[in-house]
């Protein structure tokens, strides 16, 4: 089969064949439909999580796919051959990249009935990022504000959506082109990110929960529009102390954490709000309850482009280069199978 193949960090991806994986007792055997290109792959590839997560290199990338059961481990229930599923692997068991995949059964879950399969691999990293920052951390209450930064994205469509659907008022940041696509989606504040400072345009309006996709000043900013208790929920900048715990990182990288994340933390001390850095966790029963509210008409993906397998390393690429709006997904379907599968 084919694969996309991480070697040494830091390194260019390379495509290679290789057999196909056997499923252990608890995994299943995914023919891969479709799989998703995300920013935490390429930050994989450079190895800036390699002192927290330990891979066994070489690695066959990417992290959320959707797929057809070909068997599954002795284990295993609730899956059979044929089934139509998706899922996320995690960080420490990718494998996405690749023509059949083995993934652990707790990390997949049935995908929606109500679109496509291949764009149903628009949805693990993206729908998990929401549910974990908004539900999880957050416990969103209807009545809340939620902010969520880059929301034409595929991380802040799926934030925009979920947090209407628990009740909150939401803002988002986004270009003057996006701000349709947001709207559509559910955004009651679209704020230009090129035109407008969206510290001065929330001043009279309070923020409970910042889903912050940005990182860098944009954390630090947004942690002046929270009001007193509110949090920060990064999920592209600096990396806090329980980054250590999530991934039973010894008592060293702990530390190295807490100094690293230390001054942003102080900083949201002052202000009586919170930060907490999010590394979404594989999770199959959020992923069922996300295909239930997608064939509720509640949650629907958003897909920029799809490109052939072949086209791995120009799709992430095209991903580093900014301007998508939603998901980029890569298939090892043709074009027209890829519009019914």
């Amino acid at each position: 089969m084919k694969a996309f193949v991480l070697e040494t960090y830091g390194k260019p991806l390379r495509a290679v064949e290789m057999p196909e994986p056997m499923p252990a007792p608890h995994e299943v055997l995914v023919r891969m439909v479709a799989a998703g290109v995300n920013h935490a792959d390429e930050r994989t590839r450079i190895g800036e999580f390699k002192a927290v997560f330990h891979l066994d290199l070489p690695k066959v990338m990417g992290g959320e796919l959707s797929g057809e059961v070909i068997a599954v481990g002795e284990d295993v229930t609730g899956f059979g051959p044929g089934d139509r599923v998706y899922g996320y692997t995690g960080v420490v068991g990718m494998g996405s990249w690749a023509e059949v995949v083995a993934v652990d059964a707790a990390a997949l879950a049935p995908a929606p009935s109500s679109i496509p399969l291949v764009d149903a691999a628009a949805l693990p990293v993206v729908a998990l990022t929401a549910w974990q920052a908004l539900v999880t951390l957050g416990q969103v209450r209807p009545g809340q504000t939620v902010l969520v930064h880059g929301g034409a994205g595929g991380v802040g469509s799926a934030v925009i959506q979920l947090a209407k659907h628990l009740g909150a008022t939401v803002a988002t940041t986004a270009s003057a082109d996006s701000a349709d696509l947001v709207r559509a989606l559910g955004a009651d504040v679209v704020i230009d990110y090129r035109s407008e400072d969206f510290v001065d345009r929330l001043a009279d309006t309070p923020v409970d929960i910042v889903v912050d996709t940005q990182g860098g000043d944009i954390t630090t900013r947004s942690l002046r529009v929270l009001r007193r208790g509110g949090l920060v929920v990064g999920i592209a900048g600096t990396p806090d102390p329980h980054l250590a715990d999530q991934a039973g990182a010894g008592r060293v990288v702990k530390a190295a954490l807490a100094v690293l994340s230390l001054r942003l933390r102080r900083q949201a001390r002052r202000l009586g709000v919170r930060y907490r850095f999010l590394f979404i966790q594989p999770d199959g029963e959020a992923l069922a309850a996300t295909a239930g509210l997608v064939d509720d008409g509640v949650l629907r993906p958003v897909v920029d482009r799809v490109l052939p397998l072949d086209d791995t390393l120009v799709a992430l690429d095209q991903l580093l280069a900014g301007r998508a709006r939603g998901k980029i997904l890569v298939t090892t379907t043709s074009e027209e199978d890829a519009n019914h599968a």
